[in-house]
């Protein structure tokens, strides 16, 4: 299943249900700031507002148009449209020049990618992009939710419900804390700290020769 096209079919009403950002995100960005800053998965934008509010210049890409479109509508909304961009982009070959950002949050979009190849790739554009002393979020939906009863990874479909009662399925690979981990040490980036929190995994991370 094609993650633009699911996400484009479910955008409208998923924006509805992703108004605040989460507290993970608010904790992470507490007293911290920078001149440009990135929003990797950026859906309705709602932590690029957050972003916006702490760096110069904000970046919101996302793989889908249709939740670039709530992003730009809620930037317009809520008065932050000056301080951030939405650019149409692929998590695994970000449209970002190397070492630009100071600041970036890479959640709830991880999980989304087909392989673990493809996974990699995209926390090494987020290495790349990264300036020297940068520092970005990185989350993934994690085997230790409530939901799943799997210690080991696994990829899996979870149905989006839309108001009309059609389901539109969506592909997840489901992270063990472990693993989430060791594609993150695979990867060009340094973990400088890593934890699971509300179900998901967490790391803070930096540019690994930075």
């Amino acid at each position: 299943m094609d993650p633009q096209s699911t996400y484009d079919r479910i955008a409208a009403h998923f924006s509805k249900t992703r108004e605040y950002a989460w507290p993970e995100v608010e904790s992470f960005l507490e007293g911290r700031s920078g001149s440009v800053a990135l929003d990797v998965g950026c859906g309705n934008g709602r932590h690029t507002e957050a972003l916006a509010e702490r760096a110069e210049t904000t970046v919101g890409v996302d793989l889908s148009r249709g939740l670039l479109d709530e992003a730009t509508a809620r930037a317009r909304d809520r008065g932050f449209a000056d301080a951030a961009a939405f650019v149409h982009g692929n998590a695994a070959a970000l449209p970002v020049r190397d070492g630009a950002v100071d600041l970036a949050v890479y959640v709830a979009t991880l999980h989304h990618l087909p392989s673990r190849d493809a996974r990699i790739e995209s926390l090494n554009e987020l290495a790349r992009v990264l300036a020297p002393g940068g520092v970005a979020l990185v989350s993934a939906w994690s085997t230790a939710h409530d939901r799943f009863d799997r210690d080991e990874g696994f990829d899996t479909t979870v149905d989006w419900t839309l108001p009309g009662g059609e389901t539109v399925p969506r592909y997840y690979h489901i992270y063990s804390p472990a693993e989430f981990e060791s594609d993150l040490a695979e990867s060009d980036l340094e973990t400088r700290h890593a934890a699971v929190s509300s179900g998901n995994c967490y790391a803070e991370v930096s540019p690994r020769d930075a």
